[in-house]
């Protein structure tokens, strides 16, 4: 079990860092759509769409990275204070209960969404806009799965605490 939260962890900390490069792609894109709207008056549908496809990218695969880190959202009034027991059993059952379910409801109701912009080979509707929109949405459920590996990980390292304090 520690063996396969050992590779998982490896695997989420490489995509985590791969996908962070695209939040320096994404201030640089953003400063220059910027600079040649203010400067030069120039717009482009493209560009705009970029940054939001550059943004959902960051945001759906660095999603699981962020799970990894504990830096995602949690409501925190009781956590804080909760023993490191209680806070592996909380940990247990909120992946067990929503995030692993959540993130299967994601994946199979995104493939099929993944699969029709694929054989439409769909494309910004925008006059000026992106192609190849069905690459983006590809990023739906590769997000939904990533999120899913790390879940299993947080689920067992919350069930190998939870035993390791039962056996002490």
């Amino acid at each position: 079990m520690d063996r396969l939260v050992k590779y998982i962890n490896q695997f989420t900390e490489k995509t985590g860092q791969w996908v962070s490069w695209l939040s320096i792609v994404l201030v640089v894109l953003i400063g220059l759509d910027v600079v040649l709207r203010y400067a030069f008056n120039w717009s482009s549908s493209a560009n705009q769409e970029l940054e939001w496809h550059l943004f959902a990218t960051l945001f759906l695969l660095g999603s699981a990275y962020t799970l990894k880190h504990d830096k995602h959202v949690r409501v925190d009034v009781f956590y804080s204070h909760f023993s490191e027991s209680n806070r592996s059993w909380v940990n247990l059952i909120g992946t067990t209960i929503f995030l692993i379910p959540f993130c299967l409801v994601v994946i199979k109701t995104s493939i099929p969404f993944v699969i029709d912009a694929w054989k439409i080979s769909e494309s910004s509707p925008e006059p000026g806009g992106l192609p190849h929109r069905f690459i983006i949405k590809s990023t739906i459920p590769a997000g939904a799965i990533l999120l899913f590996i790390q879940a299993i990980s947080q689920g067992l390292s919350a069930l190998s605490s939870i035993l390791d304090n039962k056996t002490k």
